[in-house]
């Protein structure tokens, strides 16, 4: 579970009407080019200069320069212009850092001077505006952060779940069985594995955070539900960044979808609560114990609540436990299962690398004396958790961390950073940096085997930052380490898998498609043939 850096705040082009709309506007103010001179922006105090800025068009600044995958883009912008930009995003400044160095100053030298988080109003249409990952810097922010981190997402908690996992894991197994044993008489088939990534992810979330309950149910539409919610955190709204043009987003139906799935996912998480109160009444609360803590996370926010925890004046109040609670499913599902997805099409096309992390996961199973994969192997896979190190490498799940805002003027590379700027820093340009990394673009996992594999920053290693750092890096990582681990060496154990015949001819299309994550653009479609020792 990624928690939270979930979102881009450049997804503009989103709908077929947002395109011709500022195509028009364009034109209407393109020839005002001829007559304006290059800006300087913000003016300049006579000491540091601001970073240094690609020419914009007026009114629309740099956004209609950023296309659909704007993280590719904003990497060739910054080898241009260097790892530290301003642009003006409508009428928005927001500075872009693209480099180990640049995020290690966000994020460890200058931590403080750019923990707090710009406002993003498609967030705060969703998430009551008393969340934890979208909240600025303060107390507030703080109190969250320290139940879930204390409560939740602690290493004893995390361990807690491990039954979730496991459970959903052999879930997982059965279905592709299913579908691989019933189709040919060879015993394998076609299986639509991006379908049943986000099954999977989405059980494990659900039971984690709603408990074991049929009642909330993770069917067609709870998950249609979850989908729309997920689809509207990844996109920006056009009045957010030109406020003169907030009626295309009436237009183009965002206000009305969010509004609609505001309220069926708060219908859910009163429904939700109020079952979780109405057991506890009943006699039937679950009281944590060590290892055998299997509280949900609706529980574990109800009894911080009811102790009246000292928590510096924040309540912990029905509203602030429904907006943590979107927070958990936001961070733990569109970004676990779009890493799964692309480490498994980095593996089907490169089938030597493949074959030797099955190699690695059946030896280790079969000398454990066991004919299944459970989380004891996974600190023995090495290899396995250097293929997942490369995957956030080359596929950052949120290219474009969650936009940082500034608390005070401040400095970034030497650079003048005003107090309230915002400032967004690419995860994906950082990780394919040609000046730090070898054959940039080579899916390469044994660059990670010389020494122990970690996801999060460490150290002074800022090469890769797909979980962010600091103050508001995400403190989730052992929670979605484990699903992903778990899932993926459970598939390789259990299947040989290859691309369907029709083809095998070229490798896997890679295409992106942006969105709450960078996810692959086509659907997985794999054929997995059964293995056993």
């Amino acid at each position: 579970m990624h928690t939270m850096d979930v979102s881009s705040p450049v997804a503009f082009f989103h709908s077929p009407l947002l395109v011709p709309v500022l195509t028009l506007l364009v034109s209407i103010f393109s020839f005002l080019l001829f007559f304006t001179k290059k800006p300087r922006p913000f003016g300049s105090n006579g000491g540091k200069r601001l970073p240094p800025s690609p020419w914009g068009l007026p009114i629309l600044g740099h956004l209609p320069l950023l296309g659909p995958l704007p993280h590719r883009k904003l990497r060739s912008l910054a080898q241009a212009h260097g790892p530290v930009m301003l642009l003006r995003l409508g009428g928005v400044p927001t500075v872009v850092a693209s480099s180990a160095a640049a995020a290690q100053e966000v994020m460890k030298t200058r931590d403080l001077a750019f923990a707090s988080r710009a406002p993003v109003r498609m967030a705060e249409l969703l998430f009551y505006g008393r969340d934890m990952a979208f909240a600025p810097y303060g107390e507030h922010w703080r109190q969250a952060r320290r139940v879930c981190v204390l409560h939740f997402l602690s290493a004893r908690r995390v361990a807690s779940f491990r039954h979730v996992r496991e459970l959903q894991a052999a879930a997982l197994l059965d279905r592709v069985r299913r579908v691989a044993c019933a189709s040919r008489p060879d015993g394998s088939a076609v299986v639509n594995l991006t379908h049943e990534l986000i099954s999977y992810t989405n059980a494990v979330i659900s039971l984690a955070t709603f408990g074991d309950n049929s009642g909330y149910g993770i069917g067609d539409g709870l998950s249609e539900v979850f989908a729309d919610f997920e689809e509207l955190l990844g996109m920006v709204t056009v009045g957010e960044f030109v406020p003169w043009l907030a009626w295309v987003d009436t237009l183009m139906g965002i206000d009305a979808k969010a509004a609609r799935t505001s309220r069926v996912m708060d219908e859910l998480l009163e429904r939700v609560i109020a079952d979780h109160r109405q057991r506890r009444l009943g006699g039937g609360r679950l009281v944590g114990d060590a290892e055998e803590d299997h509280r949900d996370f609706v529980d574990v926010m109800l009894d911080v609540s009811e102790a009246g925890e000292d928590a510096g004046g924040v309540e912990f109040d029905t509203i602030a436990i429904k907006a943590i609670v979107m927070d958990m499913f936001a961070a733990g599902t569109d970004t676990t299962y779009t890493t799964l997805v692309w480490a498994m099409a980095e593996l089907i096309n490169h089938p030597d690398e493949m074959r030797k992390l099955q190699e690695e996961i059946r030896a280790t199973v079969i000398d454990s004396g066991v004919n299944h994969i459970n989380e004891d192997h996974l600190d023995k896979l090495h290899y396995l958790r250097a293929v997942i190190k490369e995957t956030f490498r080359m596929h950052a799940p949120l290219p474009l961390l969650l936009p940082r805002e500034t608390l005070k003027d401040t400095e970034l590379l030497g650079y003048r950073i005003p107090a309230r700027m915002r400032v967004v820093i690419n995860a994906w340009a950082i990780g394919r940096d040609a000046e730090t990394w070898e054959h940039v673009e080579e899916f390469m996992p044994e660059r990670f085997m010389d020494g122990p594999v970690e996801y999060g920053v460490r150290y002074d290693d800022f090469r890769t930052v797909p979980f962010g750092g600091g103050r508001r890096g995400c403190p989730g990582i052992g929670f979605a380490s484990l699903a992903i681990e778990l899932a993926l060496a459970s598939l390789l154990y259990h299947f040989d898998w290859e691309l369907p015949a029709e083809a095998r001819a070229s490798k896997l299309d890679m295409s992106e498609l942006y969105g709450l994550s960078v996810r692959l653009k086509a659907t997985l479609y794999l054929v997995a043939k059964p293995w056993s020792p």
